[in-house]
């Protein structure tokens, strides 16, 4: 038996379905391209001749399923989950700096590529066989489709190695560079084939700061031509505490079986992790690791590089890095942020006299979980006098930093805004749910 305030309850909920109403054509939707972040799509492996394996566990027959040109899955794979294969899966995943070219590259012997760009195959699961611990996008793709989207029709996925990321001007950046190339033209192709209509842009967390460089890159006129909007979920335009973490002990995304310490030098190798560093604008002068002798904030991260044991990333921060996110050009182009608040997120970090081996004590403040609202607000502050910048915030109370891709009342505004960008009437049909009398007895 089902109590009368659950009937009521049942009775009372509302399907919310969204409907963009064409004005005219065939297909009036604007072509949409999706832009994943941080681990946020698959990555695939081959092992060469010269890959040196580092035990006994980590030989070329490792991972035992792979296709015949020898293409595994790399990210994500639950192994990673087992101490002996996480080595493995670091040693794999760990990215090398070359002094003489100035530029990075993988592990010797480790072949990686990225399947399906293009698509949003590779977004809505970071691994197909594991859809229900592994989902990512695929809700929100739901959404779109519901509303007239079609993958690969007017509905396209732009997946990236994300453990590279981009320097700045005068420094090499091979796999980034590439990506900004490859995403300048699938948006053309997508606008083409779509009678002509410029490109809504949507991004998850890193990948607004590579879409921002894609469109600061690019002249006025192209972004005019092909840009209609870029809708930016989650976006950490001035990075995280959660990162000098990641680099100080190694995270371990909460996964309570692996050893953040047996990741931590393949994270501190990611070039896109040294770009998620709290930056000195939006973070200014507060404290945000603490320990018995030194306080750091976002102003001292080359001397905390330093300190930490990873003074080679130092160099590459001062260089390659601060550069980039000393100042955060408007493209001028029309942006939404739609971020979640309310959520704690760690801001400073006090570490006792184990050092930097040992997890710290965490103070939370407000933010989406993992990015920290200094971060998620930066462009507001920093963007309020450009004249020809249009800029408009939606924030989303009690939404964590990847639950805004599947929670219903973000889904609702993600949805509704790409809706009121299409430049149509947005319907929203409250549809009562039907149920038996079996159901509510």
């Amino acid at each position: 038996m089902v109590s009368l305030n659950i009937k009521l309850a049942m009775l009372s909920t509302a399907v919310m379905m969204y409907t963009c109403h064409p004005i005219t054509g065939s297909n009036p939707l604007h072509p949409l391209i999706l832009v994943p972040g941080n681990g946020g799509n698959q990555l695939e492996a081959r092992l060469t001749a010269e890959y040196k394996p580092t035990s006994l566990f980590c030989t070329r027959r490792h991972p035992a399923r792979k296709d015949e040109d020898g293409w595994f899955r790399l990210w994500f794979d639950l192994s990673v989950l087992l101490a002996p294969y996480t080595q493995c899966f670091a040693h794999r995943m760990t990215l090398h700096y070359d002094a003489v070219l100035d530029d990075y590259r993988n592990t010797p012997g480790v072949e990686t590529r990225v399947p399906h760009f293009g698509s949003t195959e590779s977004l809505l699961y970071l691994n197909p066989r594991l859809k229900k611990i592994t989902t990512y996008m695929e809700s929100l793709v739901k959404s779109l489709e519901q509303i007239g989207y079609i993958d690969g029709k007017n509905l396209f996925g732009a997946p990236y190695d994300f453990r590279y990321g981009l320097a700045a001007e005068g420094h090499p950046c091979h796999v980034g560079s590439k990506l900004l190339q490859d995403l300048k033209i699938l948006i053309e192709k997508a606008s083409t084939s779509n009678e002509g209509k410029p490109v809504i842009l949507v991004s998850h967390s890193l990948g607004g700061l590579f879409v921002l460089q894609l469109l600061n890159r690019n002249s006025p006129s192209w972004r005019q031509k092909y840009i209609k909007h870029f809708v930016a979920l989650s976006a950490p335009w001035g990075g995280t505490v959660e990162e000098m973490l990641t680099f100080a002990s190694g995270y371990s995304l909460g996964v309570p079986l692996v050893d953040p310490l047996l990741v931590r030098e393949e994270q501190r190798s990611s070039e896109s992790n040294l770009w998620l560093m709290p930056t000195p604008k939006a973070f200014g002068y507060k404290p945000l690791v603490i320990t018995p002798n030194v306080t750091y904030t976002s102003q001292d991260i080359p001397q905390f590089l330093n300190d930490i044991g990873f003074q080679e990333g130092k160099i590459r921060y001062k260089s390659r890095i601060l550069p980039l996110v000393e100042q955060l050009k408007a493209p001028e182009v029309p942006i939404t942020c739609i971020i979640g608040t309310g959520v704690e997120t760690p801001e400073t970090l006090f570490y006792g006299e184990g050092g930097f081996d040992k997890q710290p004590e965490v103070v939370f403040g407000d933010g989406d979980g993992s990015v920290n609202m200094a971060s998620l607000v930066a462009i507001e502050s920093e963007w309020a006098d450009e004249k020809n910048q249009t800029l408009k915030f939606i924030r989303v109370p009690g939404v964590s930093h990847t639950d805004i891709l599947k929670d219903d009342d973000a889904l609702g505004e993600i949805i509704g805004e790409i809706c009121s960008i299409n430049s149509q009437l947005v319907k929203i049909d409250f549809r009562m749910n039907s149920f038996t009398n079996e159901m509510i007895m």
